[in-house]
């Protein structure tokens, strides 16, 4: 999980960076909680959703947004936010540029970022949103939704009510041709404290029946690379 600095609107940026074996595999940025209360790319949702990508085969971003951690700046209201996350975007895309998918990922404030993000990058093709701040932002952006996603949301969570962002999910649910889903985790609080197992499996259920045929390929030549490589340096050894 090496780090990696690049440049920002504001300056350096800091992430943390997991590369698949394949070059084919999908991409995906992870965005972190609100800056001014305490949120980083070390938040233990953010660290759950970026380490369950990476286990199916992604090759996976998180950062600091601008003024948070290393990353150079001060909090802009999201809006330096999301050019923020759009340069990391940028990074991703140079750094891969066989990437067979893109998908953005967000937990509360970072999922209100990365809702926006989708609305201005045509290459994205699917996201997650874990908590999306709808009582302390405004969502109508997503008329309509352009990208298929999963929303995830606590039923005891008290900075966002459940019936509110299912309220979101089932009005995005209604546009045609873009399948959106939405599991509540029962018990679960804003920070799905004692939940972060169920909130993993629902990730990695939810990876596993989307991309399935894109992962099994990453894989599938993942395998053979390295059956390669074994039979190449079996051939140098005899000779």
């Amino acid at each position: 999980m090496p780090e990696v600095f690049f440049n920002g609107p504001a300056g350096r940026i800091e992430g943390r960076y997991t590369e698949s074996t394949d070059p084919r595999a999908p991409v995906a940025l992870v965005l972190h909680p609100h800056p001014l209360y305490g949120g980083t790319m070390n938040n233990k949702v953010v660290y759950s959703m970026y380490k369950t990508l990476a286990d199916n085969n992604f090759t996976v971003l998180r950062i600091n947004f601008r003024g948070v951690g290393r990353s150079v700046g001060k909090f802009d209201e999201g809006i330096g936010e999301m050019t923020d996350a759009a340069t990391a975007l940028d990074w991703l895309q140079l750094n891969n540029p066989m990437a067979s998918g893109s998908l953005i990922a967000g937990f509360s404030f970072g999922a209100w970022i990365a809702m926006q993000l989708i609305m201005r990058r045509p290459e994205i093709t699917h996201f997650l949103a874990v908590s999306p701040p709808v009582n302390k932002y405004d969502f109508s952006f997503l008329s309509p939704c352009p990208v298929p996603g999963l929303i995830m949301q606590g039923d005891l969570d008290s900075v966002v009510s459940e019936e509110l962002v299912h309220e979101l999910a089932q009005k995005l649910s209604k546009q045609k041709y873009i399948k959106i889903d939405y599991h509540m985790i029962a018990g679960a609080d804003h920070f799905f404290r004692e939940k972060i197992d169920r909130l993993n499996e629902e990730i990695d259920d939810y990876l596993k029946a989307t991309f399935n045929h894109q992962l099994s390929s990453a894989q599938n030549n993942s395998v053979k690379t390295k059956a390669t490589s074994k039979s190449t340096a079996k051939k140098l050894f005899l000779e």
